[in-house]
């Protein structure tokens, strides 16, 4: 029985300052997985099992589970390109917590999109697949937007086009930075977290915000560390979702004293990042966010490298 099993890896949607538009993907130093994975076997019927730390926190019935909603999607793209449907079953590994700004949801489409496409063979291409994996997205969070599901599929970290095709472009990224990823137990819906931002913003912020992503790309590019951190600052979200989370401000305080380059909330939250050019820091940051911004059993950290190899095929 052919059997296929796809791994897609936590992401940190915005990056602070590339609100909807920047992306990372994240792999824990200690070399453990941090993402949902996704199998599929030939069956003569379709079936969904689910299993995991945070598989009770989905909702209940197959019917109502992301992954589902992904083999229908998929099937009916087969079908409108004349190709064979698949006769399987899928399994869902649930290992992040829903609602985490760690991009759980954006982890189980990517991982079961990528599944589906190479036990079908790869009849679709790599920006067929962010946009199909960009609307189920959209189905869960309220608005399409690629900031998880791109870094999760392609790995690195990702720049949303606004096209098409690419739909992402991979961009530089520092190998010597830490991200400190640290999610607090709490949960945060992604549709509620839009709904407390402000519909407009004044020039000055807009200016703000093209600027700092002008630069930042830049020094991507340059290879100019000091620029790239200096301007990872979130002017659209975080001083209306920072209420959500709480002892932000004293976990950000933290970090800038052990000399973080750069803090802020990935995605909607609750998770925190932080960005550390030497181990020892990120190891204290870490410390610190375990002791007082963790909130209950749930929460947990990691210290990350950039994840480059994005989703992919893992052996049973």
């Amino acid at each position: 029985m052919a059997t296929t099993k796809a791994y897609a890896p936590a992401s940190i949607g915005n990056v602070s300052l590339g609100f909807d538009i920047l992306g990372a993907a994240l792999a824990p130093i200690d070399g453990c997985l941090l993402g949902d994975w996704v199998s599929i076997s030939d069956a003569e019927e379709f079936q969904l099992s689910v299993d995991g730390r945070f598989a009770d926190r989905l909702p209940a019935g197959t019917e109502n589970n992301i992954v589902t909603r992904c083999y229908n999607f998929f099937q009916d793209a087969l079908a409108k390109e004349g190709k064979t449907k698949l006769s399987i079953s899928m399994h869902l590994h649930k290992a992040l917590p829903i609602g985490s700004g760690l991009g759980s949801s954006a982890s189980s489409i990517v991982a079961a999109f990528y599944a589906l496409n190479e036990h079908a063979g790869s009849p679709f291409d790599k920006d067929s697949l962010l946009l199909m994996m960009g609307e189920l997205e959209g189905q869960i969070s309220g608005s399409i937007h690629y900031d998880n599901v791109a870094p999760s599929y392609l790995g690195g970290m990702t720049l949303m086009t606004g096209q098409a095709s690419p739909v992402a472009l991979i961009l530089p990224s520092f190998d010597d930075w830490y991200w400190v990823a640290c999610y607090s137990g709490l949960s945060v819906s992604t549709a509620a977290a839009r709904s407390i931002l402000p519909q407009h913003f004044d020039m000055a912020t807009c200016l703000t915000f093209g600027r700092q992503m002008g630069v930042f790309v830049d020094a991507l590019y340059r290879g100019d560390k000091t620029l790239a951190a200096s301007v990872m600052t979130d002017v659209i979200a975080e001083q209306h979702r920072k209420s959500l989370l709480p002892h932000f401000d004293e976990a950000r305080d933290f970090a800038n004293a052990q000399n973080g380059l750069a803090f802020g909330i990935s995605g909607s939250g609750p998770t925190v990042f932080a960005v550390a050019d030497d181990l020892a820091s990120a190891q204290a940051i870490q410390t610190w966010l375990n002791d007082n911004y963790i909130q209950n059993e749930d929460g947990f950290s990691h210290v990350c490298k950039i994840d480059k190899a994005g989703t992919r095929v893992v052996s049973e």
